[in-house]
């Protein structure tokens, strides 16, 4: 049997070359190769691998430990410079305006003169002399009505007013009549008075010619009476001829005003009804040489809103054109439903480029009461705290201020409370600003006011 110990290289592959021999010399000797080879120590491990991995290891670690250090080391300088960071922040100044308040509110424009035009005579439309668009001067004939129901109702009531003059004839001679009668009955009842004194006269001859004197006076006043009667009938007639000849004058159709006729709704042959204050009027006219623009004012404003306030009238479709306009008349009293004040603005328009029905903005400018600070709106701070804006002091150190806003008027804020003229605001203010801190201002933006601009766009247009 061979010894593996003796057997050249490792004793593993000695005893491998002895089981293969000893397969080879005799195959019934497998089982005790086997079992020689599963009973043979292995040799010892080399160091060489273990040295490699130790210093590996040891490489690894003192990288981490150096990477970590450095991870450190930054960590304290950026908590370093964190505590003693200062920001470089935009500033502003608060800025005091007491220009007129710019108010912007949608409005319609409207006639300065509206009229719907009716028929007072009854009868057919003979002429038309306009149609729509037409320009009319005040007193030019629209159209002529044939009306001849209402003049043989003109010419009867004057035949009516000759036989109640000739009436008042009669009755002024059957005065003239009655008086003569009296005087006669005034003479004979004085003479026959006295023959009866004289016994010349019976007593019943007296009285008779008493009698007849008192019947001549009524008789008088009878007359008298009459003619009060026809004098009252003829005021009445003329009266009822003066209102058909009035009447007879509306066959003509005249303009009112000077206008724009805006709606026709006749034509010749059409039938038209008198005195019909409802339905289809003939004409419409509208007065354009001035507009009145309608606006309903917000309660917020409406103080401010008197006679005589200037206002400035902008059409989307008219961009580069500006109608000067005032304040001309308001309603005084707000409406209770919506809390706003009727009012209406005046604008000359004596070319025609505005007209009746447009939908505009109007600006005005409200004469301030009480001037007040205005800042941009890029300095508002909104947070948990409120609305406040960062103040920056003399030493460069911010102060949150809590602000009070009247009016945002988008790029800039109207303040109410909180801020002094002339005080300087941070813009954008850092989201970790806190009250106290230091900043290095960077540089002043100036915040324009309502006034200037539109000053500005006053030099402009």
């Amino acid at each position: 049997m061979t010894r593996f110990n003796d057997a050249p290289g490792s004793g593993a592959e000695a005893a491998a070359r002895a089981h293969q021999h000893a397969v080879e010399i005799d195959p019934l000797r497998q089982d005790e190769a086997g079992e020689a080879l599963a009973h043979a120590v292995p040799p010892p491990p080399r160091k060489r691998p273990f040295l490699v991995a130790f210093l590996a290891l040891g490489s690894a670690l003192g990288l981490g430990a150096w990477h970590h250090w450095e991870t450190y080391q930054a960590s304290l300088e950026t908590q370093a410079e964190a505590v003693t960071f200062v920001p470089e922040v935009r500033t502003g100044p608060a800025q005091v305006d007491d220009g007129p308040m710019t108010l912007t509110l949608p409005g319609q424009t409207e006639a300065f003169d509206h009229a719907d035009i009716f028929a007072r005579a009854t009868g057919y439309i003979a002429e038309r002399r306009v149609d729509i668009g037409s320009p009319v001067k005040k007193g030019d004939l629209l159209v002529r009505i044939a009306a001849p129901d209402l003049d043989q109702q003109a010419r009867q009531a004057e035949a009516q007013l000759g036989q109640f003059k000739a009436q008042l004839a009669v009755a002024q001679a059957d005065v003239e009549q009655a008086k003569a009668s009296v005087t006669l009955a005034n003479v004979t009842d004085a003479r026959t008075a006295t023959l009866a004194g004289q016994g010349w006269a019976s007593k019943q001859n007296a009285d008779q010619t008493r009698a007849g004197m008192l019947t001549a006076t009524a008789s008088l006043a009878a007359a008298q009476a009459k003619v009060k009667v026809a004098e009252a009938n003829i005021t009445a007639q003329q009266a009822t001829v003066d209102r058909l000849r009035t009447l007879t004058t509306f066959e003509n159709v005249v303009a009112p005003f000077d206008g724009i006729v805006t709606a026709r709704k006749v034509d010749v042959g059409d039938l038209v009804h008198g005195d019909a204050g409802s339905g289809t009027p003939l004409f419409t006219i509208d007065s354009t040489d001035v507009l009145r623009v309608a606006v309903q004012v917000p309660q917020s404003a409406a103080v401010g809103i008197r006679d005589g306030v200037k206002a400035r009238v902008q059409v989307a479709q008219i961009p580069d054109r500006t109608f000067a306009g005032t304040v001309s008349r308001s309603s005084v009293a707000l409406q209770s439903s919506v809390r706003t004040l009727d009012t209406e603005v005046d604008v000359a328009n004596p070319d025609g480029v505005l007209r009746p029905g447009l939908y505009v903005a109007v600006t005005f400018e409200v004469p301030r009461t009480h001037p007040r600070v205005i800042v941009p709106s890029e300095a508002l701070i909104f947070d948990a705290d409120g609305t406040r804006v960062a103040v920056v002091g003399a030493d460069d150190t911010v102060r949150l201020r809590p602000i009070t806003i009247a009016r945002d008027l988008g790029t800039r804020l109207e303040l109410r409370s909180g801020l002094e003229s002339g005080e300087t605001v941070v813009l954008n203010p850092p989201a970790g600003l806190r009250d106290g801190s230091r900043v290095i201002p960077k540089g002043s933006v100036a915040a324009q006011t309502p006034t200037a601009k539109l000053s500005e766009q006053a030099s402009a247009e």
